[in-house]
């Protein structure tokens, strides 16, 4: 069943889960993409291929909000607008440990190893690295965890998980970044909060936000916000 956050003729924004594939990989399952195609198929009775473009994506243990475009027009000027970064992503996350700092800036230098699938961060500039900036703020803070509010500047390959990882705040349930424990699900704890852009044919302000998974902890952090 899909979680439709927002849909017009040339756009449609699904709440994802920490299961569901934004792109197909090894194993071979069913994509998030392939669910939103047949829905539009059944929903509007769409003879043959239905169009979908996917305009960004989130690994799949995260949850949250993803965009996609159903018609190419949509498509090519939301493409341009994630590289000049107008679309505005705001992540929550859940880390065992409270950052020093209430918030701040984090701009570190990231390296990629393609093999392990991970990234690594650097304080200075590297050979192969890529600069990765992002802003966090303190939401709330419970008995054993805290929930931070997080802002990207870059966009880099797992950089949230990285960054935060780095200040010694690994993410819940993260296992490759050094959280010690996995989730029961098998995500982590980190989730697409919040898309906000103008919308690429109409020219109006859209807001989309992704309400954060049913489960205690996350419910804990929150309901206070």
């Amino acid at each position: 069943m899909l979680d439709i956050l927002y849909e017009d003729n040339h756009l449609i924004a699904v709440n994802k889960g920490t299961s569901d594939l934004v792109q197909g990989d090894r194993t071979g399952d069913e994509t998030l993409p392939d669910r939103i195609k047949q829905y539009l198929k059944e929903a509007y009775a769409k003879p043959g291929n239905v169009f979908l473009g996917v305009t960004h994506r989130l690994d799949r243990p995260v949850s949250g909000a993803v965009l996609f475009a159903k018609t190419s027009k949509a498509l090519a000027r939301l493409n341009t607008m994630f590289a000049e970064h107008n679309v505005e992503k705001i992540y929550w996350a859940i880390v065992p440990n409270t950052p020093v700092a209430p918030e701040g800036t984090l701009e570190n230098w990231l390296v990629r190893d393609g093999a392990k699938n991970k990234s690594f961060a650097h304080d200075h500039e590297v050979k192969g690295s890529k600069r990765a900036v992002l802003h966090y703020r303190l939401l709330a803070r419970g008995d054993r965890y805290s929930l931070l509010e997080v802002k990207l500047e870059t966009g880099r390959h797992h950089q949230i998980r990285c960054q935060l990882a780095s200040m010694g705040c690994p993410i819940k349930g993260d296992l490759k970044y050094g959280s010690p424990r996995s989730n029961p699900d098998g995500g982590i704890s980190l989730h697409a909060r919040r898309l906000a852009f103008v919308h690429p044919v109409s020219k109006q302000n859209v807001e989309i936000i992704a309400p954060v998974p049913s489960d205690p902890l996350w419910n804990a952090l929150t309901e206070a916000l």
